[in-house]
């Protein structure tokens, strides 16, 4: 009897769940039903912004596609809001460009804002895009910001990545087991690949051929967790209709190899970036080690991760190719022919990516010739060249548009994940507009951002992942005043004017030149490893002035809005952009006071610069991604035991500090952050300026190269240092 009432009881309990499962849900479902199964990525991510709410979004991707560029159709009609579109992602850019027009949605990096309203307004609209691909990320992203981030964080960015249109992303993660596997075939130890791995925050510079061992070794763990992660990533990719750009072979290969096979062709290269790193060593194109090694990488590759499209290989990033001078464009033109082939037969059909840098960078090398020479023996089709660095180097209209290869045009804006602030939003409307009229553009197929450091200057990545889909039609004014709508919640006239001063102040810089000056790397000046040759350095780029105007605007209208709302992150952006400013002018000021014994100006000076630099650390708390302890503890965290953990903090405070080698990298991936103006940029130029003052004082001379020695062993103590 006893188990006959607990079988009622529990049938009952199943079905009362059932019934509050069914309720609770029954706005998901709802959503779901009126959807396409084709369609339901899309659904996701619009569920995972706007919750319940999702339910009232119709969503239909079109059966016949007419282009292979992107587009789509938005109307509201009795409380739901149909969209038709040719892809998952066309449908997630479609649901964001309405949610933000009508002021509901603003999402971003540091927060995002949402303020539904009860029913939805009437609207229509129909957008496409004449660029089949919009692409994301730089390979070196990989190091600068993203090396610690879980799967939470990833599928963020990737929702991230849908509502902004994006569908051409790079995916470098979990390659490492790929390598590891490989080369274990070819009879290397573990002890031999230890030695040959950098340290995690290394890694995208080792793929590249530049540096080996750095900062290692590599934990096990790390390839586990990779491949992991970047199973998860390739899955929601492809299902968002996203063509993810993942690695192939292109030449490098461990010292341990090149010493097993003495018989190869291998050629061991120069110390990357001004020396100080171990040698990489390039397997001739003309080997027949090459092919089988590329093939069998991509082999390994697709039983891990599946099936892909995009296959990138950069054989030559900052590495002049060992070519002979009699037979420079024949050897270059193997080269890249044995990329294409290698991709080729290992995974049909596929698209052979390079970056488009080297071009620029080294344009002596890179002539006319030697381009068309490296990329002649590829059909065009089958090769894409993202030349992203078209806010510093015009190489497209060197290049003769890639001689009919496909391309991609974009921007690196943020390099090393620096962070002042700056971009330049007339610049990429007016360059834009430009290229889709000029002639001699080829046969280009994409447009975006591959930035090296993220979680920056926000506006710079809204506005140039909108200017694709209206064809840099739209006034920036226009466009502005929307933003802003949707980013606050409202628009008053003084946000407006005060971000109109932005523009021409700011956001008028289309590269931060302070970055390297006189071969020294950092954001701004105090960013730098002291010197005095400061006095001689002509000043940061922008209107200082105007910013001004701008900051004291800010400062008055924040006062009008909660303290959760946005205008609160971008008044402490332009407080201490305004403020490190004002630092790098005080530190010539003080330098050449101290230099010239006038020691009351210069104490005076020395005192204001230490005031400033506290008080933007302490205003830095209103960042929390912006901050020196959050980027250690997340590299901390990622690590499954003590040993561990610390080798990630290492990598973590030696990569935005020290870097590596001997040459000018140190201060390359210089943080506003808080903790690093208070721990360690104020400390190094107070330790430079007390001691400049010293000598002064004594009327002995200063050795300027004794001082800075000794703030280099003060920064390898901190990056040691718990």
């Amino acid at each position: 009897m006893k188990s006959e009432n607990f079988k009622i009881k529990n049938g009952s309990s199943l079905k009362l769940a059932v019934m509050a499962f069914v309720l609770l849900f029954s706005g998901s479902i709802k959503g779901f039903c009126q959807n396409e199964e084709k369609a339901k990525s899309a659904f996701g991510v619009i569920e995972r912004l706007v919750g319940n709410r999702s339910s009232e979004f119709q969503l239909t991707i079109a059966e016949d596609q007419k282009s292979k560029s992107d587009w789509f159709e938005i109307e509201t009609e009795n409380n739901l809001v149909k969209i038709k579109a040719s892809s998952n992602t066309a449908i997630c850019y479609a649901a964001y460009n309405f949610l933000r027009d009508i002021g509901a949605v603003l999402v971003s990096w540091e927060g995002n804002r949402i303020d539904l309203p009860k029913a939805w307004p009437k609207y229509s609209k129909k957008g496409e895009t004449p660029f089949q691909y919009r692409e994301y990320l730089n390979a070196c992203t990989f190091g600068y910001t993203t090396p610690w981030w879980d799967w939470k964080r990833w599928e963020q960015e990737i929702d991230w990545m849908a509502v902004h249109g994006i569908n051409l992303p790079t995916a470098m993660e979990g390659q490492e087991a790929v390598w590891q596997e490989l080369w274990k075939e070819y009879g290397l130890t573990s002890a031999q690949l230890e030695a040959h791995f950098t340290g995690p925050a290394y890694l995208p510079w080792q793929r590249m051929g530049n540096i080996n061992s750095l900062e290692g070794p590599l934990p096990q763990e790390w390839f586990v967790k990779k491949e992991e992660l970047q199973k998860k990533i390739l899955e929601r990719m492809k299902a968002l209709d996203m063509h993810p750009v993942v690695p192939a072979f292109s030449g490098y290969v461990p010292k341990a190899f090149a010493e097993k096979h003495p018989e190869a062709k291998i050629t061991e290269l120069k110390s990357w970036s001004g020396g100080g790193f171990a040698s990489t060593f390039l397997l001739d194109s003309k080997d027949p080690l090459f092919k089988k090694i590329g093939k069998r990488f991509i082999e390994i590759y697709t039983q891990k991760y599946g099936k892909s499209n995009f296959y990138l290989a950069d054989s030559f990033n900052e590495i002049e190719p060992p070519v002979s001078e009699h037979n420079k464009y024949e050897e270059l033109a193997s080269y890249g022919s044995a990329i294409y082939e290698t991709i080729d037969e290992a995974a049909p059909g596929a698209v052979w990516v390079m970056q488009g840098w080297l071009f620029g960078d080294n344009k002596e090398f890179w002539t006319k010739e030697a381009t068309s020479a490296f990329l002649s023996k590829v059909p065009n089709d089958r090769l894409m060249v993202q030349d992203y660095a078209n806010d510093r180097y015009k190489v497209w209209e060197n290049q003769e548009a890639f001689y009919g290869k496909q391309w991609t045009y974009g921007y690196v804006h943020n390099y090393g994940g620096s962070n002042p602030v700056y971009g330049d939003l007339n610049f990429y409307k007016e360059e834009l507009a430009s290229l889709l009229k000029n002639p001699n553009r080829g046969n280009i197929v994409g447009y975006g951002a591959m930035p090296e450091g993220l979680n920056n200057n926000s506006i710079v990545y809204e506005y140039i992942y909108d200017l694709p889909w209206t064809k840099a039609e739209q006034p920036l004014n226009d466009w502005m005043v929307k933003y802003l709508n949707a980013r606050y919640g409202q628009t008053t006239q003084a946000a407006v004017q005060a971000w109109e001063l932005l523009l021409k102040s700011v956001y008028n810089v289309k590269y931060w030149e302070t970055r390297w000056w006189n071969d020294w790397a950092g954001a701004y000046l105090l960013f730098k490893r002291p010197t005095v040759k400061i006095t001689e350095f002509k000043g940061n780029p922008g209107d200082k002035e105007k910013l001004k105007e701008a900051l004291d605007i800010l400062s008055k209208e924040a006062k009008k809005y909660n303290k959760k709302n946005l205008i609160q992150y971008d008044l402490i952006d332009v407080s201490r952009h305004y403020y490190s400013l004002c630092i790098d002018e005080d530190l010539m000021a003080c330098v050449k006071a101290y230099q010239q014994k006038d020691i009351a100006k210069g104490d005076q000076l020395f005192k204001k610069i230490e005031k400033q630099a506290l008080h933007i650390d302490a205003i830095m708390s209103g960042q929390p991604l912006n901050s020196l302890d959050q980027w250690v503890k997340s590299a901390s965290d990622y690590g499954s035991s003590p040993e561990v953990s610390s080798l990630y903090r290492k990598n973590a405070k030696t990569l935005i500090t020290l870097w590596g080698g001997e040459g000018h990298l140190n201060d390359y991936a210089s943080r506003a952050w808080k903790g690093m103006y208070k721990g360690f940029y104020w400390p190094r130029w107070k330790m430079f300026l007390e001691a400049l003052k010293k000598a002064s004082v004594n009327n002995t001379s200063f050795d300027e190269n004794k001082e800075r020695e000794s703030i280099k062993n003060w920064e390898t103590n901190w990056t040691e240092h718990k």
